[in-house]
């Protein structure tokens, strides 16, 4: 149980902080921009893989209570960090859909982060 509160804790800081500087100091649109070079792209992919995959070793629990979505998050994390790495330009073309609503995806993203945290505790 120890390590499904850390990982709580820890990706809820994270989406908390993301959200607040998407919201705050337009992060999510310079992200945005930033899926236009490849490299970028697949450098940070290989970071997206690495926390997914660590978060999937630690934590590979399918429980029907509320530890599952920590293992949800870890696949959906290490998933994309395949897709950042193999297919940069179609991460390119979806990033482009949440361009228009910055605030409201920070908001969203911060709301998310806000949940696992709460779980954490």
């Amino acid at each position: 149980m120890e390590i499904t509160i850390f990982l709580a804790k820890f990706w809820g800081s994270l989406f908390m902080l993301l959200g607040a500087m998407s919201v705050g100091a337009k992060l999510l649109g310079r992200i945005i921009e930033y899926t236009e070079d490849r490299t970028i792209t697949i450098s940070t992919g290989y970071i997206t893989f690495l926390l997914g995959l660590a978060t999937v070793v630690a934590h590979n629990i399918w429980v029907a209570d509320w530890r599952v979505a920590i293992t949800i998050l870890g696949w959906i994390t290490l998933f994309k960090g395949i897709e950042k790495i193999g297919f940069p330009d179609r991460v390119n073309k979806k990033a482009q859909m949440f361009k228009g609503r910055q605030i409201l995806w920070g908001g969203v993203i911060f709301l998310i982060g806000a949940f696992y945290f709460w779980i954490g505790l």
